[in-house]
């Protein structure tokens, strides 16, 4: 039981089209192309999954979910959103569709609310919520999802991470580890404006985090927990031109 909530008629036509040809599974059960008559087709279809624009003539997708106490549905955010408001919605985890939509990518959002659990989704949209509303924030937080756990992690509680295949390991201040099934470039492109460095392929540092440099065998550097990590010879390069800036007056 899916709902499509776009203020704009073409979207909304294009969307179900997709979903027709696409998502045989879902059954669209109606539309609406704005806030309050999203809220009433919510309150009367029950739906599972709502498609949900977040910018619309009478207020945004988020106004629309705070009319609800509890959110008992899964929602796949439709955004032509400029790019901070994008690496919040991955830092979160929350799916998103940028107009034009992309069929496959469709498919795959849909897929993947279908096996969520509405408990967990509510943490990531709460932490999306928050992400927005303070998108300078340094210490803001991020989803990671394992197979058996969803954690909820302050990106300045993060030490590095380093590739192991599809999977990126987090090093966290409390001494755990997390073992996460994404590639380390997303988080290298979600977390670079958070204080991040690739000082190597397989390697991403929190600048915060870091103890001191070895220059011996060709240079690595030790982190706040102890780890050593490796600095590529282009790494080792654009991280002593970062601590020339920071020791110039």
């Amino acid at each position: 039981r899916t709902l499509i909530i776009d203020d704009e008629p073409h979207v909304r036509e294009t969307l179900h089209s997709l979903l027709q040809k696409f998502c045989p599974q879902v059954k669209v059960v109606g539309e609406a192309g704005s806030v309050a008559s999203g809220v009433r087709e919510i309150k009367e279809k029950l739906p599972d999954l709502v498609l949900l624009d977040i910018k619309m003539d009478d207020g945004t997708g988020f106004d629309l979910l705070n009319r609800f106490e509890h959110i008992g549905f899964k929602i796949i955010f439709v955004t032509a959103w400029e790019k901070y408001a994008i690496q919040a919605f991955g830092f979160s985890a929350v799916d998103y569709l940028l107009k034009p939509v992309n069929p496959e990518k469709l498919a795959e959002a849909v897929k993947r609310a279908d096996q969520q659990v509405q408990g967990t989704f509510n943490i990531q949209l709460n932490t999306l919520k928050e992400n927005l509303a303070s998108p300078d924030n340094p210490n803001h937080k991020i989803i990671l999802k394992t197979s058996d756990n969803v954690y909820l992690v302050n990106v300045q509680d993060i030490i590095h991470c380093a590739s192991d295949s599809n999977y990126t390991l987090f090093a966290l201040t409390d001494g755990e580890k997390v073992m996460v099934s994404r590639l380390l470039k997303d988080y290298d492109e979600m977390l670079s404006r958070s204080g991040f460095f690739r000082v190597h392929r397989s390697h991403l540092i929190n600048l915060n985090h870091i103890k001191r440099f070895e220059k011996q065998d060709g240079g690595s550097v030790v982190m706040s927990n102890g780890d050593k990590i490796p600095a590529s010879s282009r790494g080792r390069e654009r991280l002593m031109e970062l601590f020339d800036e920071l020791a110039s007056p």
